[in-house]
């Protein structure tokens, strides 16, 4: 129950994350936003290190960190893109249906055997993620995105006919991204306490900052953007941290499942704050995806 919990906790802190970092990169590179967050993140493990203490890890554990790191900036790299480009409500969902599919199946693979109650949550999370990123049908057969009016211009770029809506395969890239990073997490074992998240982060931090040197975007945003950049990797890095408690308290495919709701909570924010559509079907999903919740707690997950 307390890895159903601080899952759950870890998917509000990545939603909102997710939601300041999008609204950053609208005005400001994404490489920068990037940058910004993930010097805050660091400095965040950090401290929560310094304060908890820990083993000095063994190579198992800063291998898989520094992995994890390098598929989790390269997701949020892949993710930033989609928001910039397109509606929250395309890219957040599909990067989450990638991160939890995968999980799930490598737990699987690596033998966890989640009960019936559990594996029903499971199963229900997964139509819920998708039904939150379903789009307004104007025709049987297609999607139109919402596009906000900073995207307009990216979405009027697409090609006469296209059915697909930008930030889909960002979406999708991020979500296989996430999947490492999810899986990495709890590969690297939690014996040395904190030490596998610093490095995922610190992997993160000099692959984004290589990056953004080759670029010419080396720099931090100012105003706005750098304050929503630094809520990002605020919350970003403490939802990582109760993930990866999470994933080493309970199963990887529950822990995992259970924090790739996030969507949920970018797209409720991207509702309240931003004005974009909640249709009946997101809201079915959003239904579906607290009854998958309630039975994953129910199954002692």
């Amino acid at each position: 129950m307390l890895a159903v919990l601080l899952s759950l906790v870890s998917a509000v802190g990545y939603g909102g994350s997710d939601f300041a970092a999008g609204l950053a990169a609208r005005g400001v590179s994404v490489l920068r936003v990037t940058v910004m967050s993930e010097v805050v993140s660091v400095a965040v493990v950090g401290l929560a290190l310094a304060a908890t203490g820990g083993d000095p890890p063994g190579r198992r554990a800063v291998a898989w960190g520094c992995m994890a790191g390098l598929a989790g900036v390269c997701g949020a790299l892949a993710l930033y893109a989609g928001f910039r480009h397109a509606a929250f409500s395309v890219a957040g969902p599909l990067s989450a249906v990638g991160a939890a599919g995968f999980s799930v199946l490598a737990g699987l693979l690596l033998g966890e055997r989640p009960t019936a109650f559990a594996l029903a949550g499971i199963i229900l999370a997964l139509p819920a993620i998708v039904g939150v990123s379903v789009n307004v049908r104007t025709g049987p057969d297609e999607l139109v995105q919402e596009v906000p009016p900073a995207a307009a211009p990216a979405d009027q770029a697409r090609p006469p006919g296209s059915r697909l809506p930008a930030g889909v395969g960002y979406g999708l890239i991020a979500g296989a991204c996430f999947a490492l990073l999810f899986i990495g997490l709890n590969r690297a074992g939690s014996g040395s306490g904190l030490w596998p998240v610093l490095c995922s982060q610190t992997t993160a931090l000099v692959a984004v900052g290589c990056v953004a040197a080759f670029t010419g975007n080396l720099r931090l945003p100012d105003g706005s953007g750098a304050w929503l950049a630094a809520t990002a990797g605020m919350t970003g890095s403490l939802s990582t941290i109760l993930y990866f408690i999470a994933t080493h308290r309970g199963l990887l495919a529950i822990a995992a499942v259970v924090t790739s709701l996030y969507p949920a909570v970018t797209i409720m924010l991207a509702r309240a704050l931003l004005g974009e559509r909640l249709t009946a079907v997101r809201l079915a999903g959003l239904s579906l995806a607290a009854a998958s919740v309630a039975l994953i707690a129910a199954g002692g997950g």
